[in-house]
């Protein structure tokens, strides 16, 4: 993965107005480990992928940088 990720992952939480915690929650792991995605210092496995995905309502491409088009089909 690469910057896009970091980058997309903390302006889609600003967007929805989500606090850290609730994603962190969502994804089963500590707030601490979270910030480390939002920071680009680790990312999520591929069912982290998937659970971000679906709770900002958007591609996987879009999350990880492969597509501008946020849409999932």
């Amino acid at each position: 993965m690469n910057s896009f990720f970091s980058t997309r992952l903390k302006e889609l939480r600003k967007d929805k107005k989500a606090p850290q915690q609730e994603i962190a929650d969502a994804l089963g792991i500590s707030a601490r480990a979270y910030r480390f995605y939002e920071s680009g210092d680790r990312y999520p496995d591929f069912q982290g992928l998937i659970i971000l995905a679906d709770f900002f309502d958007v591609s996987i491409d879009y999350l990880v940088g492969r597509s501008d088009d946020a849409r999932r089909y």
